[in-house]
């Protein structure tokens, strides 16, 4: 089955929202085998609506719209659709009721423009709204199925899981795919591949896909089967296999995060955690924190960003600074060390380095970053050397420390 998506909406053209609709079809619709074949962004206009209709993407069995379906006067989807489908408005009794019932349930008045939102065409299915006022309209037209939707997130997943969902697969008698996704961090996308050519070869020997999803720190492993549950054995002892070939670097799979990964860790071994900063500024810290229940585990941090705090507030000696300098190894060691003392914590990270933009040198360019960690066992520091981006350096530092401390509490 292949899929078109048009997102209607100004907001979406100027960047003042993002469109994570989009994403969110294309994940759901590939999970039940369907093909999502192109996506558009388009303004909320006639025009363009209008357009866009008439040009989808040759061999589509149908096409979602999303957006346009609010209570205002300016959405003029509805009545676009009326005209393009050669029908007209009428007032659907069942959708006009649901919609006093909503509006009565939280004692608020309805409007005229509400009343409005019951106002549907005549040629098309309703599908009710279980999360809202606006309905879901289904129409087809020279074999292709056209569904309108809203775009509040929350009220178009209800009517897709709801309505849509069930439609398809009945109609189109899709299949389920079935995918695993590993989490890696460390490695760029073409030494990844590198180190696990062999073993992507084996997979393709066994009719697997595998998708490299590249982000700043992190790549996703995408192994896909097109024959459903029946190869999730395959792909769990696939991905088994990967854990040794790449431990260091793996870290995770599906949904985990890096956080929820050294909190389980954490947490089994009744370990605790702080953080001594100075090139993260405490993101590090607020990353660790975004996990519900960190308290058991994370006890606390110091930003140290100025030399002068480094050593009121950390301990760090003031000959260590101006023999090495603040991104320097030792420095790094020695924040760790004297931090995981002060905190009172089983592990402690230090970071610190050259964000950048400005401040490297041919010693110390920009991007370079040591990041330490210190427990009962001993203290270390790691070098990373990272690119001129100061956002992406500052990620790449959090994300890399984060490992770091993962492959220590293995």
């Amino acid at each position: 089955m292949r899929i078109e998506i048009i997102c209607i909406g100004d907001e979406l053209l100027i960047g003042q929202t993002v469109n994570t609709n989009a994403s969110w079809l294309g994940k759901t619709f590939s999970s039940i085998g369907a093909q999502v074949v192109k996506c558009s962004n388009i303004a909320d206009d006639k025009i363009e609506i209008t357009g866009a209709l008439r040009n989808v993407a040759e061999g589509v069995h149908a096409v979602i719209i999303t957006g346009g379906l609010g209570p205002t006067k300016d959405d003029i989807t509805k009545h676009t659709l009326c005209e393009y489908f050669n029908t007209e408005l009428e007032i659907h009794q069942p959708t006009l009721e649901k919609i006093q019932a909503f509006f009565a349930a939280r004692n608020r008045p309805m409007l005229e423009t509400n009343n409005q939102q019951a106002e549907l065409p005549k040629n098309c299915i309703i599908l009710p709204n279980n999360y809202g006022t606006a309905s879901g309209m289904w129409f087809e037209n020279n074999g292709i199925i056209f569904i309108s939707l809203p775009g509040v997130p929350y009220e178009m997943k209800g009517i897709i899981k709801e309505e849509v969902l069930p439609r398809f697969q009945e109609r189109f008698q899709l299949n389920s795919i079935y995918y695993q996704t590993a989490l890696t961090q460390g490695l760029g996308e073409s030494f990844l591949a590198e180190k696990i050519k062999d073993w992507e070869e084996a997979l393709k020997v066994q009719k697997l896909s595998l998708a490299y999803l590249p982000s700043p720190g992190i790549v996703k492993l995408r192994i896909t089967s097109f024959k459903g549950q029946r190869d999730s054995l395959l792909i769990d002892r696939y991905l088994a296999e990967l854990n040794l070939i790449i431990p260091e670097y793996l870290f995770g799979f599906g949904d985990e995060t890096l956080p929820s990964i050294l909190g389980k860790l954490l947490k089994e071994k009744s370990k605790t955690v702080g953080t001594i900063e100075s090139c993260t500024s405490g993101l590090l810290a607020s990353q660790l924190t975004s996990i519900p229940g960190s308290s058991a585990y994370f006890l606390g941090s110091i930003i140290a960003y100025s030399n002068e705090l480094k050593v009121k507030l950390v301990g760090v000696h003031e000959t260590t600074l101006e023999k090495n300098g603040a991104v320097s190894e030792q420095t790094a060691m020695e924040m760790a060390e004297v931090g995981r003392k002060k905190l009172g914590v089983d592990y402690c990270i230090s970071t610190t380095g050259v964000a950048g933009p400005d401040g490297g040198s041919m010693e110390k360019p920009v991007g370079s970053v040591w990041i330490g960690i210190s427990s009962e066992n001993g203290t270390f520091a790691k070098y990373y050397r990272f690119g001129d981006n100061r956002e992406r350096n500052i990620l790449m530092t959090v994300l890399s420390a984060q490992n770091l401390l993962r492959i220590t509490l293995k």
